[in-house]
C-alpha cells in the first residue's frame, strides 16, 4: 500500500464500484446543476439544455480521470473529483445573454461563451507554473477557513432539496430524508469494514426503499431518452472568440483555483501526498485541459469538488484508483442519455439527507483544522476564520448582499465559497505584513 492512506492501493473490483458509485452519486447534483441552471436563465430548449448535461457528465469524468491517473506533467495523482464550478454561472449568463447577441439566431451567445472557456483554458495551462508562488496563500488557517466556509454554504442546498412542498408531502420528503442521514450516521459510529465505507450510499438505499414505500420515488421506462447518444464536439456551432468575453473567463478560471488548491492541500495532508508547489502547477495544468476540453465538447471551466473530499474524510478510503473508477462512470453516463435521466430522477429529498451527513462533516473537518491552530478571542486563526464565515454566510443568506458594488467584482462576490476563501488569503496576508513588521520593530 503507497502513500499514509492508500492513494495507489487498488482494492478488488467488487469493493470498488460501490465505493465509486458513491462518489457519483454524493457529487452527481452539483455536477448537473450549473448546466441546468445555465439552461433554464437563457430559456434554451429542453434539448439544448440536455446537451448542456451530456457535455459536462462527460468532460466532468475525463476531467476527473486527468486528476486522478495523471501524467509526470499533468494531473496532481490525488482522489479528486471534478465538475463545473458553479462560480461560473454569472459570467456564462452575463455572456451568453448579453444585448449584443439579442437578436442572433445563431448561438452567437453561447458560442461567445464557448470561445471564452477554451481561452480559458489555454490560459491556465501557461499560468501552471505560477503553483510554486500560488502555495505560500495557503496556510492551514486558509484552507481550514476554505472548507468550513465550504460545509456551511453547501448546507442550504442539501436543505432545500429536503424542505420542499407543503402537508403531507413535505412530511414525505422529511421521513425519507431523514432515514438517509440516520442510516448514514448509525453506519458511521457502528459500522465495521465495508458497512462503514459505504455508509452514505447504503443510506441512499434505504431512503430510496423508504421513498418508494412513501409514494415519493415511481421508476419507469416510458418516455426515457435512447441509451446512447454521443455528444459531438462544439454542438452549437464554432467558437466565436472576443477579448472582453474571454478576459472574464480567465478571472473566473483564476477564482476556481481557490477551491481546487484547498481541496489538494486537504486531500495531501489525508493521503500523505503533499501539495508540493510541482504537484499543483500539475493540478492547474490538468485543470486548464479541462476547460478547454469542456469549451470543445460544450461544457464550461472544471474544479475539484468539496463535497467528495468530506467523503473521503467519512469513507477513510483514500485511493485515487477508485475515484478514477468514478470518472469513468461519469463519462458512461455523459454517454448515455438514458442513464444519465435515470440518475437525476432520484428524489431530491434522497440528496437531501446524503447532503447533510457529508456537508456537515466537511464543516467539521474545517473547524477541527482551526482548532488545531488554537481559536482565541482576538487572535489571528479566530479574526481570519470569523470574518471569512460571516462574509460567506452573508452572501449565503442573501445572494444580493453586495450587488451594489461594481459589476467586475461579481463573479468573486456571488460565490460564498470564493468570496469567503479570498477574504481569508488577504486577511492572513495583511496578519502576516503586520507580524513581520513587528518582528523587525522589535529586533
Amino acid at each position: 500500500m503507497n502513500g499514509k492512506n492508500g492513494v495507489d492501493e487498488v482494492l478488488p473490483l467488487p469493493r470498488m464500484v460501490p465505493l465509486a458509485v458513491q462518489h457519483v452519486m454524493v457529487m452527481y447534483m452539483g455536477a448537473i446543476t450549473t448546466p441546468l441552471v445555465i439552461g433554464r436563465v437563457l430559456a434554451l430548449p429542453a434539448a439544448q439544455t440536455a446537451t448542456l448535461i451530456q457535455a459536462d457528465l462527460l468532460t466532468s469524468g475525463a476531467a476527473t480521470l486527468l486528476q486522478t491517473i495523471g501524467t509526470r506533467w499533468l494531473g496532481a495523482r490525488l482522489p479528486l473529483m471534478q465538475g463545473v464550478s458553479f462560480a461560473t454561472v454569472s459570467c456564462v449568463i452575463g455572456i451568453a445573454s448579453s444585448a449584443t447577441f439579442a437578436t442572433s439566431h445563431d448561438n452567437e451567445g453561447l458560442r461567445t461563451v464557448y470561445g471564452a472557456v477554451i481561452v480559458a483554458g489555454l490560459a491556465a495551462m501557461l499560468a501552471a507554473p505560477l503553483g510554486r508562488h500560488i502555495m505560500r496563500f495557503f496556510p492551514p488557517v486558509v484552507v481550514g477557513t476554505s472548507l468550513a466556509i465550504m460545509g456551511l454554504s453547501l448546507l442550504p442546498v442539501a436543505i432545500d432539496q429536503i424542505a420542499s412542498g407543503a402537508g403531507v408531502h413535505a412530511g414525505r420528503n422529511m421521513l425519507v430524508a431523514m432515514s438517509v442521514f440516520a442510516s448514514a450516521i448509525f453506519l458511521s459510529i457502528t459500522g465495521r469494514g465495508v458497512f462503514k465505507n459505504l455508509a452514505v450510499i447504503i443510506g441512499v438505499g434505504i431512503g430510496l426503499v423508504v421513498a418508494f414505500a412513501a409514494g415519493q420515488f415511481t421508476p419507469h421506462l416510458s418516455g426515457m431518452p435512447p441509451l446512447l447518444a454521443p455528444v459531438r464536439p462544439l454542438p452549437f456551432g464554432w467558437p466565436i472568440f472576443q477579448l472582453m468575453p474571454s478576459l472574464s473567463m480567465i478571472v473566473i478560471v483564476a477564482i476556481t483555483w481557490v477551491e481546487s488548491i484547498g481541496d489538494a492541500v486537504v486531500v495531501g495532508e489525508m493521503t500523505g501526498r503533499h501539495a508540493t508547489p510541482k504537484l499543483v502547477s500539475r493540478l492547474l495544468r490538468a485543470d486548464g485541459l479541462a476547460t478547454l476540453l469542456g469549451g470543445i465538447m460544450g461544457s464550461f471551466p472544471y474544479t475539484a469538488f468539496s463535497e467528495n473530499v468530506a467523503l473521503l474524510s467519512i469513507t477513510g478510503v483514500r485511493s485515487r484508483w477508485i475515484v478514477a473508477l468514478a470518472g469513468g462512470i461519469l463519462c458512461v453516463l455523459g454517454l448515455s442519455p438514458f442513464l444519465a435521466t435515470a440518475v437525476a430522477a432520484l428524489p431530491p429529498a434522497v440528496a437531501g439527507g446524503a447532503g447533510l451527513m457529508i456537508f456537515g462533516t466537511l464543516m467539521m473537518v474545517g473547524i477541527q483544522m482551526l482548532a488545531s491552530l488554537g481559536l482565541e478571542p482576538g487572535n489571528k486563526p479566530f479574526i481570519v476564520a470569523s470574518v471569512s464565515i460571516v462574509l460567506a454566510m452573508a452572501i449565503v443568506m442573501k445572494p444580493d448582499f453586495f450587488m451594489f458594488m461594481p459589476d467586475w467584482t461579481q463573479p468573486v462576490l456571488q460565490s460564498p465559497v470564493v468570496a469567503g476563501c479570498v477574504s481569508a488569503i488577504v486577511l492572513n496576508i495583511l496578519f502576516s505584513f503586520r507580524e513581520r513588521k513587528e518582528a523587525a520593530f522589535t529586533t
